[in-house]
């Protein structure tokens, strides 16, 4: 008999979809994965069965018609999540979408209006806010430990498109979503405005070291228009300079590094750990003239459990967070909102690095109203 208590959820994508979201909407104690859609149905009906998942689907229509289905979660490719997202939000269905969250801002803005109109809670993956060497990062900026700020620094370096042998596929095309900025950057833009507030404006350079990747199918050289490294200067609303190093191509010791500088402390996030992302980050801190001096992430904010792949904690407080919006019929955050500003300045780096120019960022508010 289905539990009332628990909320039955549709997994729509099954690459990352597999490997973060069944586990954890599974461990997860108020969800219950009820349906998965995959475009071929005998994959869908394979996943199903692999994952005692009661039901199989190859369009949203069906997921969204199942009334066990109360929420879905959204881990295609980007250049899938507009209609898919619509759909599911016509049909007054809560949503999880992956990031980033559209093709462009216009698109991120519609379906943003669509949650609010339809009163449903929908959230976004931006999982670095649950991650708890961030949190422990987060408290110690809010505490005022670095005064006022002098400088930001974040470099996040990383190799996964750093071999030329891998496959052209919707990565390599800026149509469908694809680079380091979309993948990477969507996430930057989000904890910037989280830990440190709005960006004023902004200037970027991006490139790609790899022009040119084969076809799986032909084995023919295709194009890559899409860009593996993205060099970004910001001034936040607060006038703070940032400077954002984000590359998917090099072969980095320190893979992803966040300085804070202030008049009266510095503070340092960052990991080493080049197979997981989620997991390895310390935080250090020093007063003016001391050394850098490690600090011990409080027990109160570790993950209760860790799973091979380090996604998975993280993705599980997304879910809780989720879940208590939806039980409370209260939006949570991160919700779309923050998608919309992530991906309108993803917007602006592609107009700043076509023009060569600063790019002022609109007000999101108002953006919002526009």
């Amino acid at each position: 008999m289905f539990n009332q208590d628990v909320i039955g959820v549709a997994v729509v994508g099954t690459g990352f979809g597999q490997k973060v979201h069944i586990p954890g909407f599974q461990a997860h104690p108020r969800t219950q994965v009820v349906a998965v859609y995959h475009r071929d149905l005998e994959q869908a009906q394979a996943i199903a069965q692999s994952h005692n998942i009661p039901h199989a689907c190859n369009t949203i229509a069906d997921i969204v018609s199942l009334s066990e289905v109360q929420a879905v979660s959204i881990a295609t490719p980007p250049f899938l999540h507009h209609e898919m997202a619509k759909e599911v939000l016509q049909a007054g269905k809560h949503v999880l979408i992956e990031k980033p969250v559209t093709l462009n801002a216009t698109e991120a803005k519609e379906l943003y209006s669509l949650a609010k109109q339809k009163g449903v809670v929908a959230t976004v993956d931006f999982e670095f806010r649950f991650v708890p060497g961030w949190q422990l990062f987060s408290e110690l900026l809010s505490q005022g430990y670095v005064g006022n700020k002098r400088l930001i620094r974040i470099d996040w370096l990383g190799s996964s498109r750093a071999d030329a042998g891998r496959a052209w596929n919707w990565y390599s095309q800026k149509e469908k979503g694809g680079g380091a900025l979309g993948s990477l950057g969507s996430h930057t833009f989000d904890y910037i405005n989280w830990l440190f507030g709005p960006i004023r404006r902004l200037n970027a350079h991006l490139s790609t070291a790899i022009p040119q990747r084969s076809d799986p199918n032909t084995g023919e050289l295709k194009p890559v228009d899409t860009d593996d490294t993205c060099m970004l200067m910001l001034e936040l609303a607060d006038g703070t300079p940032c400077q954002v190093s984000i590359s998917a191509v090099v072969h980095a010791p320190r893979t992803h590094w966040l300085e804070v500088y202030g008049d009266r402390g510095t503070l340092v996030l960052g990991s080493e750990n080049q197979k997981d992302y989620i997991h390895g980050f310390r935080v250090w801190a020093s007063q003016p003239g001391k050394p850098l001096t490690e600090i011990e992430i409080p027990n109160r904010l570790l993950f209760p459990k860790n799973y091979a792949d380090g996604r998975i904690s993280a993705f599980i407080r997304v879910v809780d967070q989720w879940v208590q919006g939806i039980t409370k019929g209260e939006q949570v955050t991160p919700s779309l909102q923050e998608g919309v500003y992530s991906q309108l300045l993803m917007d602006l780096t592609h107009e700043s690095n076509e023009t060569s120019k600063w790019v002022n960022i609109p007000d999101l508010e108002e953006f919002l109203r526009s």
